[in-house]
């Protein structure tokens, strides 16, 4: 972590002065660590022995054939390779394995590493919006009279979970009151909010109370921000004035 910082710093001050920017995590981190060098003293004497070759020595390294380097560069991507990712091929969950090869797909494609490592973000951020959106569920009681029904959610609620959250709801039920519980739920977005509002607009069209509880903090501001349901000016607005 602290060599990726400190190369971004560098790439900055390079293009700054009009140099290249360049990434040596692979050739040298890597190798680094597999042949032993993990302290700090490893990375300095790395860069410190490529900036004296690059400013007095460059002369002598610009007679190497370019055919050695590649030849040095193909033995680094062997040594560096994870060839027991293939294996896990089978074990690993399908969404893994296509955030890998959908990386590797787009880098070698575009020839372009930003371009990669961004559809594996993309990727990745979209699996795992789905995976939490599964996670989400409600459990519902009744008071002893049977008037008062309580939908008590535990989860996160966000844009790919907030269809689920609104369609908890029995519309048509009869009750006196409904309590939304939401003590073990967090919002998160303005989709969530859009939901509850919209939830809490139908049932008191039904003619229900409803009460909304237990929001935690960042739930609560989210909500108060960008919620409707309790502001009776906006509501008369959504309800068209009536």
């Amino acid at each position: 972590n602290r060599e990726c910082k400190g190369q971004g710093v560098a790439n900055i001050a390079s293009g700054l002065m009009g140099g290249m920017a360049g990434c040596a995590m692979i050739g040298q981190s890597i190798i680094n660590v597999k042949s032993g060098g993990r302290g700090r003293l490893s990375t300095f004497l790395a860069g410190f022995f490529l900036l004296i070759m690059v400013v007095f020595l460059s002369d002598i390294i610009s007679i190497i054939p370019m055919a050695a380097l590649v030849a040095i560069m193909i033995m680094v991507s062997i040594g560096t390779f994870d060839w027991s990712s293939i294996k896990k091929l089978k074990t690993l969950p399908i969404s893994t394995n296509i955030v890998m090869l959908g990386t590797v797909a787009v880098t070698v494609g575009t020839h372009n590493l930003a371009a990669g490592v961004f559809t594996g973000v993309l990727l990745a951020s979209l699996f795992f919006a789905n995976k939490i959106s599964h996670f989400m569920y409600c459990e519902t009681s009744y008071s002893e009279d049977n008037t008062i029904k309580t939908y008590k959610f535990v989860g996160q609620v966000f844009f790919n979970s907030a269809d689920k959250f609104y369609k908890t709801f029995d519309f048509k039920e009869v009750v006196d009151k409904v309590v939304i519980d939401l003590t073990r739920a967090h919002f998160w977005d303005i989709s969530a909010v859009y939901a509850l509002d919209k939830a809490v607009i139908k049932l008191r069209r039904e003619g229900t109370e409803v009460e909304v509880i237990g929001q935690n903090e960042a739930s609560s501001t989210i909500i108060d921000r960008f919620g409707v349901h309790d502001k009776p000016e906006e509501i008369e607005k959504v309800m068209g004035g009536h």
